[in-house]
């Protein structure tokens, strides 16, 4: 995962800001708490805990601890291993669904520009980042990521207090699988303050959508739709703001409409048809009226041709239905419609209300496209992310921030019936001993605003005064005010004044405006609207129209204020249903700018949050509680009592549970149904202990697994090496039927070496080579064979700099494998091959051959989907990359001409431009590999491997199922039984005064059976009459250790510095048989110098 120096709060001279979890405090009043928050807020650090509920201060800029890094950081985290992130909780929601099976939600609350949307697309994007993948799942997060700018554009809008203020209820739904991988995803939209279309106050803007429109749109489509700019629109030109700080209209356009077309799905008809009916909505508006003979007449045609081109519909029609109504008079048992005609006053309400009606309902249709694109059969789990604007107080409030506020304080009581109330009452009913914590209880405040009881709540009286009103109803407005006085208007949190009434939300004293009350509440669109949409030309329109106006005329009209009521209470139900988690978002000032922080601002929000209740109930209380059954469910495996299951009571093995964990009495409560744990260390200790008994299960799974696997794997490669060489060339003894290990240099070990390679590439192959130079000069090179590319590294002097004299890895050669145009080698058993490439060839020598030849053919023919070249011949031509002077210097080609000679080595004889290699026969083309898998035979706990190398069945598992650990038990110098990759580069070996590695251990089994045959000699002669002496034999050359050497098995010889040995057999690998005082044995070659 990286440094850990990236993550500042990880540093070791980290600054300490205040305290993370604010239950810590030591003094809990609302200065305390307000001073903690600010230390962070002014260092940075925006998120603070209050136990499991996250308070998050809107830092007004963007901040660098929202990567890829953090999310790898904080998934599967406990809460107390990193500081407070929002990523935590997110993680905490997801894995508590996977856990307990239960739907989870988060709940985040706070006022106006305190960063709830920014919140939420957080926690978003933070699920979908950590689950599962597939092409219908990325297809969903896609949706659910890139819907944003869609739903933003039509439902945010600037206000005074927000630039980019959420102006709709927005409850998202990530629908999951049951191995946690998002499938689906549902929007739940309500409340859009469709007022903002027709009317805006001061500073503030209509949505986003228009002037995205007027500012991006293409001159084909200013052409088409009649759009110039915002200020000739009376929609827009209300509140004389058209632009907004840091907002980039028309960057932001094309994303709406990328948005439109490839997360949704609409069809370019369908987009025209959206564009077209925003602008249509913008010359609706300048549609004006006059008074004539008491009665509103148009004050220009010209302004209703465009607005009933765009719309479909006649221009005399869509005149005709603004100005005037038709109404049904009932008389006798007959019904007779009358056409009455509107005020210029209500003339203006109509046209408003088509406005509102017609973009209410295209927002609609946007959300059910949402919706279309990701919904799911059958729902399983899911993670509900509620995001609702905040409470609002302007120098203005009308029916608008009365709604809004009667939601918000309906989530306020849903966190305190859950964090408070429920939790107090629960420990009372389990029979947990607890002093009880007082708290404001909210419930007052909604039932003063929605009760259907004695007394009556506000919307019930307002909806009464709606249904007696008649048109327009001038006065019904005084008409509310009279009648809240009378009914309500001794109500603890509830005043009036002289223009409207006061109400004592949790949040503090609102004064509402009722001008507009009523008619705003009625929320009419007259049907001979309605019929006049439902006539439209285009069919885009006339589906936004569905309704059956015969029934609809039966019955009371509902009105907003019901609807709003009714979305409410449902938004809490479901909320209800699910695990809740909260996240409290403070507005440090109302400049939004960065670490300005405004202390009255800040603890106002502090107190009526009810955080210091918050904590106070927190530090009494207990942190996890769980019913007995579930919690035995879940760490039943910690002992084999309750595992798999508990047969005795369930509150006797939970107790048998927490004493195997050795957890302190005042730790936890045995409730009657329940258990309580009070510190989350006590919890996070139990999860560990779980998360260690499965860890241990699975590695015994994984490991059979994986021997099975990697037994199967290298079989298949064997076969499919030696066929790449049979009947074309001959086979040394040794290499047929060798395991295949495939990084030989143990390239994870060394990032000298890796650094030269992708960081997602993987390597197929790595080892040691011997290359030839255009003299037949030898050099070793490390070989690197990934799917794409052919390495070379080589070593040299640093000549300069502070690193002069030192040996560093150089990239001396980097070949992409579908470059490379065929590779040569001769019919003897030698371990050269070229490769060809069209620059310069480069000749290699390696005893791996058979395996980099096998693994390079399927590379190329994966890459190219063709077949690689392999070309046999005894005389071996190649081409040479241009030198310096000299008679070698020139580019041209040399050649390598293969004879046979003596002996299982190469004989080497440079000539010129010829190399010469003479080597004996080997065993002959047709020998195929040989079905004789390694015989594993079990004595006890070890295990007799190739008849002299021990390993026990720890390590032959790890052996089996990882290839490389074989090559690295253990740091510093290798040791010699159990190295076969760590030896390194020879040349690296060979330049350093270091002690060297030893030589690879796959070689040294060439020489098992010469020093067996000695060994077997020695055994015989214990038993026979000793014979006669014989002759001496010539004297064998010898050698003096340039490093001491202790033997690592019985086999080999053991030296110090200095020694002298007799040299009895040399071999190519590095592993040399030799005598020293009268004891034969093997020693590595490189550890000594010929004399």
């Amino acid at each position: 995962m990286g440094s850990k120096e990236r993550y500042h709060w990880l540093a070791q001279n980290v600054k300490v800001s205040g305290v993370d979890d604010m239950v810590l405090l030591s003094k809990i009043n609302e200065d305390a708490i307000t001073e903690n928050l600010k230390k962070r807020y002014m260092d940075d650090y925006i998120f603070t805990y209050i136990g499991p509920v996250l308070i998050s201060v809107n830092p007004f800029k963007q901040l660098p601890y929202f990567t890829d890094r953090e999310v790898e950081l904080y998934q599967g985290a406990a809460q107390y291993e990193n500081p407070p992130h929002i990523y935590a909780l997110a993680d905490n929601m997801y894995r508590n669904m996977m856990i307990d099976n239960e739907n989870q939600c988060v709940i985040i609350s706070g006022e106006s520009g305190a960063g709830k949307t920014v919140a939420a697309k957080f926690i978003m994007s933070y699920v979908s980042k950590v689950s599962g993948g597939g092409d219908k799942v990325q297809h969903v997060k896609d949706i659910i990521l890139q819907s944003n700018p869609l739903l933003e554009a039509f439902g945010n809008a600037k206000t005074v207090r927000n630039n980019n203020s959420s102006r709709f209820g927005k409850y998202f739904e990530i629908q999951f699988s049951r191995g946690g991988a998002p499938d689906g995803g549902k929007i739940s939209n309500f409340l859009l303050e469709k007022t903002r279309v027709v009317s805006q106050n001061p500073g503030e803007r209509s949505f986003h959508i228009y002037y995205q429109m007027l500012e991006g749109a293409s001159s084909e489509q200013r052409e088409n739709l009649g759009v110039t700019t915002p200020d000739y629109y009376f929609y827009l030109n209300q509140s004389g703001t058209y632009t907004v700080e840091d907002m980039n209209d028309k960057k932001e356009f094309l994303d709406t409409m990328e948005a439109m077309s490839v997360v949704v799905g609409l069809s370019v008809e369908e987009q025209d048809s959206v564009l077209q009916l925003v602008a249509g909505i913008l010359h609706l508006g300048n549609i004006s009226f006059r008074e004539e003979n008491n009665y509103a007449v148009v004050e220009s045609q010209d302004f209703l041709a465009f607005p009933a081109f765009l719309l479909g519909v006649p221009q005399d029609g869509l005149c005709s239905k603004l100005t005037s109504r038709m109404m049904d008079s009932k008389w006798g048992g007959t019904t007779e419609s009358i056409a009455v005609t509107l005020s210029t006053e209500q003339a203006c309400f109509s046209r408003d209300a088509l406005s509102k009606a017609l973009y209410t309902r295209l927002f609609d249709f946007l959300v059910d496209c949402v919706n279309k694109a990701i919904q799911k059969d059958q729902e399983e789990f899911n993670i509900g992310v509620l995001d609702i604007y905040g409470f609002e107080i302007f120098q203005r409030n009308g029916f608008e921030q009365f709604c809004i506020n009667f939601v918000n304080e309906k989530l306020q009581q849903i966190f305190i019936e859950l964090t408070l109330k429920a939790e107090q009452d629960e420990y009372v009913q389990e029979g947990i001993q607890w002093t009880p914590i007082e708290y404001f209880n909210n419930k007052v405040v909604c039932d003063l605003i929605e009760s259907k009881l004695n007394p009556l709540g506000l919307m019930s009286v307002l909806d009464d005064v709606c249904a007696t009103m008649h048109a327009k109803g001038e006065g019904a407005d005084q008409t509310l005010l009279q009648k809240l006085q009378g009914q309500i208007g001794s109500h603890e949190h509830f005043s009036s004044w002289n223009k409207g009434f006061i109400i004592h939300h949790y949040a503090g004293k609102v004064s509402y405006d009722v001008s507009g009350f009523c008619e705003r509440n009625r929320d009419v669109l007259f049907n001979d609207i309605i019929e006049l949409m439902q006539s439209s030309e285009f069919p885009f329109i006339r589906a936004l129209f569905t309704e059956n106006l015969e029934v609809e005329k039966r019955g009371r009209p509902s009105t907003a204020s019901s609807k709003i009521k009714k979305q409410a209470n449902s938004l809490v139900q479901t909320l209800m249903k699910c695990t809740p988690h909260y996240i409290r978002c403070i507005k440090p000032n109302e400049t939004k700018r960065p670490r300005d922080w405004e202390d009255n601002r800040a603890r106002h929000q502090v107190e009526y949050l009810g955080l210091r209740e918050n904590i106070r109930v927190r530090r009494a209380g207990y942190a996890y509680r769980r019913a007995f059954n579930k919690f035995l469910q879940r760490y039943a495996i910690l002992t084999k009592e309750t595992w798999p299951r508990w047969k005795g009571k369930e509150r006797q093995g939970v107790l048998h549970l927490l004493n195997s964990v050795h957890m302190d009495q005042d730790q936890f409560q045995l409730g009657k149904t329940k258990v309580f744990i009070k510190a989350p260390e006590s919890l996070f200790l139990l999860e560990e202990m779980r998360e260690r008994k499965y860890n241990g299960y699975a590695r015994v799974i994984q490991k059979a697994w994986r021997k099975h696997i990697a037994v199967r794997k290298y079989v298949k490669m064997r076969e499919e090496a030696s066929d790449v060489l049979l009947n074309k060339k001959e086979r040394r003894r040794n290499s047929i039927n060798r395991n295949f290990v495939g990084d030989y240099l143990g390239t994870e070990n060394h990032p000298e070496i890796r650094q030269f390679v992708g960081r997602r590439e993987r390597i197929d192959f790595a080892d040691v080579v011997v290359k030839f130079d255009r003299r037949f000069r030898t050099v070793k090179r490390d070989l690197i064979l990934t799917p794409k590319f052919l390495y070379l590294i080589g070593r040299e002097k640093v000549k300069q700099g502070p690193d002069k004299g030192q040996i560093q890895e150089v990239l001396k050669r980097k070949i992409e494998l579908n470059k490379i145009q065929s590779v040569s080698l001769s019919t003897l058993q030698d371990d050269f091959f070229i490769v060809h490439e069209e620059e310069y060839d480069s000749v290699l020598q390696s005893i791996f051959k058979t395996e980099f030849l096998s693994l390079l053919v399927k590379r190329y023919q994966e890459k190219t989907q063709k077949k690689l070249p392999l070309k046999f011949n005894n005389l071996l031509e190649f081409k040479v990359k241009k030198g310096g002077w000299g008679p070698f210097s020139s580019s041209g080609s040399r050649q390598i001409q293969f004879q046979d000679g003596q002996g299982d080595e190469a004989v080497l004889k440079p000539s010129g431009k010829v190399l010469q290699v003479s080597i004996g026969p080997g065993l002959p083309k047709n020998s195929n590999r040989v079905h004789q898998p390694v015989q594993l035979r079990y004595q006890e706990t070890t295990l007799q491997v190739s008849g002299r190398h021990r390993l026990s069945n720890c390590w032959l598992l790890i052996f089996l199922c990882f290839p490389s650990a074989h090559r690295s038990r253990g740091g510093g110098a290798p040791r010699g039984g159990s190295s076969s990759s760590s030896r390194g580069s020879l040349l690296r070996q060979q330049s350093s005064m270091d002690q060297p590695s030893l030589p690879r251990l796959q070689s040294r089994h060439h020489h098992d059976n010469q020093p067996k045959k000695h060994q077997d000699m020695a055994h015989q002669q214990q038993h026979r009459r000793p014979k006669p002496a014989p002759k001496p034999k010539p004297r064998s050359p010898q050698c003096r250790a340039l490093y001491a050497y202790d033997a690592q098995d019985t086999d080999e010889l053991s030296f110090n510095s200095d020694d002298v040995m007799e040299i009895l057999t040399e071999d190519a690998s590095g592993w040399w048989f030799g005598r020293l005082r009268g004891r034969e044995g093997m020693f590595p070659g490189n550890y000594v110098e010929k004399i």
